[in-house]
């Protein structure tokens, strides 16, 4: 079937199947590779629904139709990669059309960083962003339920998006929002497609409440499955579909519009950094951090200390040459304390405040009460201006191991599992005998205050006997992180790479739920195939990149 020939007539936007565009597209940030039939950037919503109507149309004859939205590429489970037609968002769905203070209105193909620009002149923020902030887009953000280092105090996505507009099963767009019982009852009562996605949707969320409540990841973050639990709340009468569709990876619908709350931009940050040389008491240490309420708490490994020491001439290209002579200076005294030993871990905590004194009281606080542990380097970077060095590290260790390791590739499927922070002492020990059994070379860095941790270890993907290492080691990190009550992911989401563990996960009866949901709002499968509920190990597998 000739795809290009059949949309031309209908699309207004641009249609692309060059060689070079195609071969783009069979990647994003994951282990895998899909490659697309045709790259269409749809210039309106009547472009996208279109498309839908054409899928649904033709896939009895041609099963092979299916359709991925993607944005930026960023997306490291493979959610962003699809076999018929891919949607570029980013062409000409990236406008913010609506900003105050309280909310904005922004398109899915808009680039956070954008988007950021234009929130700093009024002083606020979306806080949700990811560690790929500069390279994401809004929608990517939405899809897969982004957090990050401000998750600890603001959230994820989820707390933040009000309003979604969606292009659903029928070809038409929708707009989803929170509804009272009664706005809920008239919605149930339409005699239409909407009526009915809503009705059915209600009717298996209240036969089930209870065990789909119970169900729920007892994390403080979690990016696994369709978070039923979220959507019909008894108690407060509400029922918000938004829940459904953050998070979902495009696999219930396409969305072409989103609205956001935000939040005021803090005036003054600092941060405390401590060496940690063992992590035995490292529950106590996060429990007595917690206790002061920081805005993040950070942390990254011995590994990926020496590696931005070792490549640290890499960041010039990024911060430009004067600002990494300033850095190189600061990082001196930094260097020399690690003749005290080597650290484990080194944990990072930031405070936020109105003014440059009242930071610098609550990290003394904290200095003051964190003394007893042992640390080995244990000093205040008072300003955010100071602080940089450990957040370049922290932010940049995937970037050099991208790029800086020779014959090895960066191999993300054990990289964003959540454990409850009280069990990590027990926890991390167990976890390196893992990555030691398989001779991973790996970083580990996490957002410790939630007990997320993202593993990202080097391999050489082309050599059989490393890609037979794939399914074992994830096996066996992933019954690790269930044993210790933890989600296999708190913010990269499913995709091919997550997805076929989520029954184990859930258990077949509340996976069953989210496999009614999906076949309730996609029956002939076309939105973003292979990902999430209808993800096979043997299907992603068989897809792993062969070049690099």
């Amino acid at each position: 079937m000739h795809i290009y020939e059949e949309l031309s007539s209908l699309f207004q936007g641009e249609l692309d199947t060059s060689k070079e565009t195609l071969e783009t597209y069979s990647h994003d940030a994951s282990l895998f590779e899909l490659k697309p039939a045709v790259v269409a950037r749809p210039k309106d919503v009547r472009d996208i629904q279109s498309v839908v109507s054409w899928v649904l149309k033709n896939k009895e004859k041609h099963p092979e139709l299916s359709i991925t939205p993607r944005s930026a590429g960023t997306d490291m489970s493979g959610g962003a990669i699809g076999q018929s037609i891919v949607l570029d968002m980013t062409a000409h769905f990236n406008e913010v059309t609506k900003l105050s203070r309280e909310s904005a209105r922004v398109q899915p193909g808009t680039y956070y960083r954008d988007f950021d620009k234009k929130t700093i002149d009024l002083g606020v923020m979306l806080p949700s962003y990811p560690a790929s902030r500069d390279l994401c887009t809004l929608g990517g953000m939405v899809s897969n339920n982004s957090g990050g280092e401000k998750s600890l105090q603001y959230g994820k996505t989820d707390q933040f998006v009000t309003e979604l507009s969606v292009v659903m099963g029928d070809g038409n767009e929708y707009v989803v929002k929170p509804l009272t019982k009664d706005e809920l009852v008239r919605k149930m009562a339409q005699n239409d497609f909407e009526g009915k996605l809503y009705k059915k949707t209600f009717e298996l969320l209240e036969k089930h409440y209870d065990e789909i409540h119970a169900a729920a990841p007892k994390v403080s973050k979690d990016s696994t499955g369709y978070h039923l639990w979220n959507v019909w709340n008894r108690e407060t009468g509400i029922f918000d579909l938004t829940k459904l569709f953050i998070g979902a990876q495009g696999t219930l619908g396409i969305v072409t519009d989103i609205k956001v709350k935000l939040v005021e931009r803090p005036e003054h940050s600092g941060v405390l950094v401590g060496y940690l040389r063992n992590i035995d008491s490292l529950g106590d240490i996060i429990t007595t951090v917690l206790k002061h309420q920081p805005a993040t708490f950070e942390s990254f490994d011995d590994n990926t200390l020496w590696l931005s020491f070792k490549f640290f001439f890499s960041f010039i290209k990024k911060l430009g040459f004067k600002r990494w002579v300033k850095l190189a200076f600061q990082l001196i005294p930094d260097g020399l304390m690690l003749v005290k030993g080597v650290p484990q871990l080194v944990l990072m905590i930031e405070f936020t405040g109105n003014s440059v004194d009242e930071v610098e009281h609550k990290i003394d606080l904290m200095k003051e009460e964190l003394e007893v542990f042992p640390f080995s380097y244990l000093e205040k970077d008072e300003t955010e201006e100071k602080a940089q060095k450990f957040w370049i590290m922290r932010r940049e260790s995937f970037s050099l191991l991208r790029s800086k390791v020779k014959d090895k590739h960066t191999a993300p499927f054990i990289d964003d599992f959540v454990v409850p922070p009280a069990n990590l002492s027990a926890f991390l020990p167990k976890l390196r005998v893992i990555i030691k059994k398989y001779k991973l070379l790996a970083t580990i860095a996490g957002h410790m205050g939630d007990g997320n941790f993202h593993v990202i270890p080097l391999m050489k993907i082309e050599d059989p006997n490393e890609r037979n290492k794939l399914q074992p080691a994830m096996k066996e990190v992933n019954e690790l992180v269930l044993e210790y009550g933890g989600s296999i992911s708190g913010e990269h989401n499913d995709g091919m790479v997550r997805g076929p563990w989520l029954e184990r996960m859930y258990g077949p009866s509340v996976f069953g739920h989210m496999k009614a949901v999906k076949q309730l709002y996609d029956p002939k499968n076309i939105f973003n195939p292979h990902k999430k509920t209808d993800a096979d190990w043997d299907f992603s597998f068989s897809h792993i990149r062969k070049n690099f």
